[in-house]
């Protein structure tokens, strides 16, 4: 997450801090992707912590061509250019957007300046790729979307973890029904961080957890209710420790614990279904992932006999772990190649504006349940039914 910062209309501050990054400087192996016809104009805005990543990234996207690099800064946004001497630098937002070449803007400013900026870029007509959070309101987030859905521009959300080989494997093996019905989702993300002085623990941190958890829920399953408990046990002002307990439409919950107290570093997600469980350790390079065929079996009652009424209707099952093989690749680079790939073919994005709404939506509950002393609060519909039908509906005209 990015932290707040003062924006002018007609440039952008990006001193914005990521305590994440995923995948960085990872070389990516493989077929060298294909030269393509037309480039993608595009532009960066923000120079700080994530827009350098968001230059080099796109500098080695075959399918885009960067043009501009915009902060306040602009020798910041020098320093980062560096031998990326075709691509210009500025300080007006304006100029950016003013450029016919410029198709698509990448936005890496802090969060508070998200609003204005993406809706500047989308009624100029650009694509956008936001970091997260999208906004820092659930309505202006709700509004963004409807943007960008009636100019038919595609609005992405940089919920990289979402782009690593581990995740996207993950949500294979959830949709493809690897693992069953999803009977818990449980992840801690720990560490001996920096506090922040703008947000608490749970909209530092968290936020990644909900985009993996939304990123992964199979169709049909989706967040109830919230609630979340925290503390500020060194008198910081705001949340340093926090749990938090998600309900989910199928009965099954999803818990995150997230702590910037801890003296060691912590990185893991397990998910539990009713065949299979995964770990995922992102911090062990040589087994990220381990599926284990270990489970509880409940007899079905029409499966009960006199003989085996008289006992348990539990049994456990023991079986093999997996560990599947993975290809390490730059979570960012994914991302970028997502985001042309969803321009080209004029398709939504895979976290699009929607998925960037729905974890929103989550963190507000998260912080008025911690408001009401870790009560349940309801999640709001999402309207993303209704938003799939209309493009079922225009896909078939």
């Amino acid at each position: 997450m990015t932290s707040s910062g003062a924006v002018s209309s007609g440039a952008v501050s990006a001193d914005a801090v990521a305590h994440e990054a995923p995948g960085e400087h990872v070389p990516t192996p493989g077929v060298p992707e294909p030269v393509v016809a037309e480039r993608i104009g595009m532009a960066v805005v923000g120079a700080g912590y994530w827009g350098p990543n968001l230059v080099r990234n796109a500098q080695q996207t075959a399918a885009l061509r960067l043009h501009w690099l915009c902060d306040l800064d602009e020798a910041k946004s020098r320093r980062v250019l560096g031998e990326y001497s075709t691509v210009r630098s500025t300080t007006s937002f304006e100029e950016v957007l003013a450029d016919p070449r410029v198709r698509a803007v990448a936005i890496a400013t802090p969060a508070a300046a998200h609003y204005k900026l993406v809706r500047a870029a989308l009624e100029a007509g650009k694509h956008v790729l936001v970091e997260k959070p999208i906004t820092t309101s659930a309505e202006e987030a709700a509004e963004l979307c409807e943007l960008a859905e009636a100019r038919g521009l595609v609005l992405m959300c940089d919920h990289t973890f979402c782009y690593t080989p581990v995740v996207r494997r993950i949500r294979e093996l959830v949709h493809g029904g690897e693992l069953g019905d999803i009977q818990f989702f449980d992840s801690v993300r720990i560490n001996l961080g920096l506090v922040q002085p703008d947000v608490d623990v749970l909209w530092d941190l968290a936020p990644h957890d909900l985009s993996i958890l939304d990123f992964v829920l199979p169709p049909g399953v989706e967040p109830v209710g919230v609630s979340a408990q925290g503390a500020d046990p060194i008198g910081a002002g705001r949340a340093c420790v926090a749990y938090l307990t998600v309900r989910l439409s199928n009965g099954a919950l999803a818990h995150c614990h997230v702590n910037w107290l801890s003296p060691t570093k912590v990185r893991t997600t397990m998910i539990g279904g009713s065949r299979r469980t995964l770990v995922w350790d992102d911090l062990n390079p040589q087994a990220r992932l381990a599926v284990h065929d270990r489970g509880v079996d409940l007899t079905p009652p029409d499966e009960l006999t006199d003989a085996i009424r008289h006992q348990a209707l539990i049994s456990y099952r023991v079986g093999e772990m997996v560990a599947p093989a993975l290809v390490e690749q730059e979570a960012l680079r994914n991302v970028m190649a997502e985001f042309a790939a969803a321009i080209t073919e004029g398709r939504a994005p895979l976290t699009d504006g929607r998925s960037g709404l729905r974890v929103l939506r989550l963190l507000h509950a998260a912080s008025r349940s911690l408001e009401l002393g870790g009560a349940t609060v309801p999640v709001e519909p999402t309207g993303d039914v209704e938003l799939i039908t209309a493009q079922e509906r225009a896909t078939a005209r």
